[in-house]
Formats: C-alpha cells, structure tokens, sequence
C-alpha cells in the first residue's frame, strides 16, 4: 500500500519536473527523494533578481521566492553545481502545489 503511494508520488513529481523546460529529472529506483538537475538555470537571474550562480542560490531563491524548500544537491555528493533534492513525501496535492511553484520559478528565470 505504502509502496505503490510513494510510487504514484514520485511518477507525479518527475513527470510535472520534466515538463519544465529548464529541468531534467531522472526516475529514482528507491529513496522518497528526486534530484532534478537545474543546471541549465544556473549563471541566469531569477525573477527576484537574484543570480543563480550555483545549486544553493537556486535552493535559496526558489525557497524565497516561491517558498518551496529543496536541498542543495552540492550537500550530498550530486554533482554539486547543478542538482537539487527535493522530497516527495508528502500529500499529492501538496506535491501539485510545489511542481507548479517549482516551474512558475524556473519559467522566470531569465538571461
């Protein structure tokens, strides 16, 4: 029961993060976690006006101004300048709410 809950929750979050187009997310095999990598964000400003030199500002910026909080990739050994961690263990419409937040901040993210 729990197994297929946080597999239906994963599937939601990697398919809502691949369709943003800055972001790619590869499918976890286990773990209640994502690492989306938002490389492709980095050395770009946000709609905040913050530049997004690294994972930390992009965590820092998308927690301040979307209030969606992920981890800093550089934290656990991934690759460190282009990959968050985000948790999906959480409710599914809580998880619809952040994915929309999470593409809202990288659709602002500019040059």
């Amino acid at each position: 029961m729990f197994k297929k809950a946080f597999q239906e929750r994963r599937d939601l979050v990697v398919g809502m993060l691949n369709q943003t187009e800055e972001l790619s997310c590869p499918t976890p095999e286990g773990a209640f976690y994502v690492y989306p990598d938002c490389s492709r964000a980095i050395g770009k400003t946000s709609a905040g006006g913050v530049k997004l030199n690294n994972d930390e500002d992009f965590a820092a910026a998308l927690l301040d101004e979307e209030k969606v909080a992920v981890v800093p990739g550089n934290a656990f050994g991934v690759n460190g300048l282009g990959h968050v961690r985000a948790c999906f263990a959480t409710s599914y419409e809580q998880l619809i709410v952040a994915c929309d937040r999470i593409d809202r901040f990288v659709q602002g993210v500019k040059k």
